[in-house]
């Protein structure tokens, strides 16, 4: 029987689980399309691949659980970091750069290994959670910066995030990529409207 790593068994399912998710995203983030197998996520934390089978049925079930613990962090993140501006256009820029921050650190990369080996069903729905919920306090710093369209607005400012993420996948530094983005946006956040 495996020595318990934790105070409590259920402490140490949860270090397990969380170990197990981590490999996981490890692992896709490297690969970019490729979903990891339930023995390369074994092999990666240390366990054995029946161990891996107490925490997840299947490749599928790893994955979708992968997806609903890592959208609601990206999602976190961003959101904290705009609450920390202290103007609208402040949030605007600070959505912009928590996301290109993100795609530095790997997560895109996640989320694309995720696009093409995931259940179609659990992305989508996760997608269309992460998507609200980052778009929404981007419309409102909009509106509150005073943007006619804050919805059409919101577009732009993605796909300014889009280009910028394929920057940085690209090999272009982020703080490069970060200096650009305020060279365009700069301007039209310093104006009120």
């Amino acid at each position: 029987m495996p020595k318990i790593q934790a105070p409590t068994v259920a402490e140490h399912r949860a270090r397990q689980r969380r170990a197990i998710l981590a490999a996981a995203r490890e692992i896709l983030a490297e690969n970019g399309t490729q979903a990891p197998s339930l023995a390369e996520v074994g092999k990666r934390t240390g366990l054995a691949r029946p161990s891996v089978y107490q925490y997840f049925r299947s490749r599928e079930d790893l994955l979708n659980a992968v997806i609903t613990d890592m959208f609601p962090e990206w999602s976190a993140y961003v959101t904290q970091q705009m609450d920390r501006a202290t103007d609208p256009g402040g949030r605007v820029l600070a959505y912009v750069e928590a996301n290109l921050h993100l795609v530095a650190q790997g997560e895109h990369a996640v989320m694309r290994g995720l696009a093409s080996s995931a259940s179609g069903t659990v992305l989508a729905e996760e997608s269309r959670t992460l998507h609200h919920q980052l778009r929404t306090p981007l419309v409102a710093a909009l509106a509150d910066h005073g943007a006619t369209d804050p919805d059409s607005a919101a577009e732009l400012i993605q796909a300014v995030v889009y280009a910028s993420s394929q920057m940085i996948e690209n090999g272009t530094p982020e703080p490069a990529v970060v200096a650009l983005t305020r060279e365009l946006l700069c301007p039209y956040l310093r104006q009120q409207h």
